[in-house]
């Protein structure tokens, strides 16, 4: 079905899969009736990090800090206004048409909707075999047996690929956008808040299901989320992002054990005590102790 993903034999070895240096994405400031540029609002900043093969990196922080914004620049769905991505060693804003599209067959996105990011006209099975089709990887026969293969992999029945979007559930459209992220056998893919959309129930089975799709084809992740509690679950590494910049990063236990910046702090005093081994003496401790160095 899907083969494991490779690095490239042209990077050398070591290299980083993903390679962000200094990204800078600025939308700019309209005013009056000829609709001058006043200014700009700088959704990215100056945002840097790396993504190891088959790793997971977190990048967490309070809507509208730019996350989104940094997962479609790097794919180069939104222009970049400086600084540079690196795929495998090479500068995905310095290629031209044609292989910037053969790129972007290792790098795919999940969305954070996953209604709205499916056509409502078209049926399952033509959603999920589009991007084999336009890549031109499979056809007729070939193409139904794969596409029914990853919607089976995903957690869905073959019959699905016969059924429109509306059909499903939350969490079952999910698993359609994340077959069709597979489908042309990435290496790194780009969860913009795959789970935000779905009931905590579900979340934990879409996150399970990534985690397992990553072990069994070596999948990197760059895991964009508002929720530290989802990002601890998934991510090796974690970068807390505020206002267009990244102000804490390193491993996810030294982050959530150990933060040293205080917004890190804020987003971690926001996450709920959930486990019931923890009484309420030490909850209400933790949170003053947070809350205590905040202020300081």
């Amino acid at each position: 079905m899907v083969a494991p993903a490779s690095q490239s034999p042209n990077a050398p070895a070591g290299t980083p899969i993903l390679d962000v240096r200094d990204l800078q994405t600025y939308f700019p400031i309209r005013r009056g009736f000829l609709q001058r540029v006043v200014g700009h609002h700088k959704a990215v900043d100056g945002v840097s990090f790396t993504i190891a093969p088959g790793e997971t990196l977190g990048l967490v922080g309070e809507s509208g800090c730019g996350k989104t914004t940094v997962g479609r620049t790097i794919l180069a769905l939104q222009p970049a206004t400086g600084g540079q991505v690196l795929f495998e060693g090479k500068d995905v804003f310095r290629q031209d048409a044609a292989s910037l599209r053969r790129m972007r067959r290792d790098m795919q996105i999940i969305f954070q909707d996953p209604g709205g990011s499916l056509n409502p006209r078209m049926r399952v099975g033509r959603i999920v075999g589009e991007p084999l089709e336009v890549h031109g990887m499979a056809e007729g026969e070939e193409l139904r047996e794969r596409v029914e293969a990853l919607l089976e992999r995903c957690g869905l029945w073959r019959a699905a690929a016969d059924r429109y979007p509306h059909e499903f559930s939350g969490g079952q459209r999910q698993r359609i956008g994340i077959a069709r992220a597979l489908a042309l056998q990435p290496k790194l893919i780009v969860c913009d808040e795959p789970t935000s959309a779905l009931d905590v129930s579900v979340q934990s089975e879409i996150l399970n299901l990534l985690a397992d799709l990553q072990d069994e084809f070596g999948l990197s992740y760059l895991f964009i989320s508002h929720g530290m509690a989802v990002i601890h679950h998934i991510c090796d590494r974690i970068a807390v992002m505020k206002d267009g910049k990244i102000v804490e990063e390193g491993t996810r236990d030294a982050v959530i054990g150990s933060p040293t910046h205080a917004y890190t702090k804020r987003l971690l005093l926001a996450v709920p005590e959930c486990d019931p081994r923890v009484d309420a003496e030490k909850r209400a401790s933790r949170q003053r102790m947070l809350a205590e160095e905040i202020e300081r």
